[in-house]
């Protein structure tokens, strides 16, 4: 059933109203739907990545917790690719067999912790950023959004008011599917803005709890390392 609305009398088709929508209108609408294809694109897409981040990391954390040869992880790494907590053990991992490689006086002895924590630093900022990719897509549609919906608006009004000088006719009949046309361009934006919004809020939450999730495991690489090699 179309969409339609009673305005004075007749009644006001939405769909008819965007066919005869001026060519900017329409230009403007098909681009905020590219923006809301593309946000759902990058929130579907995000949203399993993550999930996909959790669950290999809670296996491999439990893997870690259990190791007591760090060599037998090292080599058991592709099980847990996708893990954030993975980049930062094999960062530290090389950090530590590198230190350990030539001892000096015949025994294992880390020489360096600052070493040590630089790696895992490093690492962080490298899982932390791929896991924000893309999010600044959703950022942006999110403020982009409601303004190129409110151009689409100006624009139809614009028009209307102009269909109004021409005819010399302002009662309403005449005006609302104009001024109806325009702003369906602005509930377009809304409704691409929205979700983006909604969704990089979300997302953002998210990584900070992995934020802190990386640097509670890089302290613990870092105690069991000071504990055994040094």
């Amino acid at each position: 059933m179309p969409l339609t609305f009673a305005l004075a009398g007749p009644e006001l088709n939405l769909w008819e109203a965007v066919l005869h929508a001026s060519p900017l209108s329409k230009a403007v609408m098909g681009l905020l739907m590219v923006f809301s294809l593309s946000s759902w694109v990058v929130i579907v897409r995000k949203a399993m990545l993550l999930s996909r981040c959790r669950a290999m990391s809670d296996r491999f954390r439990l893997a870690f917790k259990k190791a007591t040869d760090w060599r037998d992880l090292r080599h058991q790494a592709e099980t847990w690719a996708a893990s954030p907590l993975l980049g930062l053990f094999v960062a530290g991992y090389s950090e530590v067999t590198y230190q350990l490689r030539n001892p000096g006086d015949g025994k294992a002895q880390l020489k360096s912790m600052e070493a040590v924590e630089r790696s895992l630093q490093r690492a962080s900022v490298v899982e932390m950023g791929r896991m924000e990719r893309s999010l600044g897509i959703l950022a942006t549609i999110a403020s982009v959004s409601p303004f190129v919906g409110l151009l689409g608006t100006v624009w139809g009004i614009i028009v209307a008011f102009k269909g109004i000088g021409a005819t010399g006719n302002a009662n309403l009949a005449t005006v609302a599917p104009g001024i109806a046309e325009s702003l369906i361009a602005t509930a377009v934006g809304l409704i691409a803005a929205i979700p983006a919004l909604m969704a990089y809020n979300f997302f953002q939450g998210q990584l900070k709890n992995w934020q802190v999730e990386l640097d509670d495991f890089a302290l613990e690489f870092i105690t069991l390392s000071e504990r055994n090699f040094t």
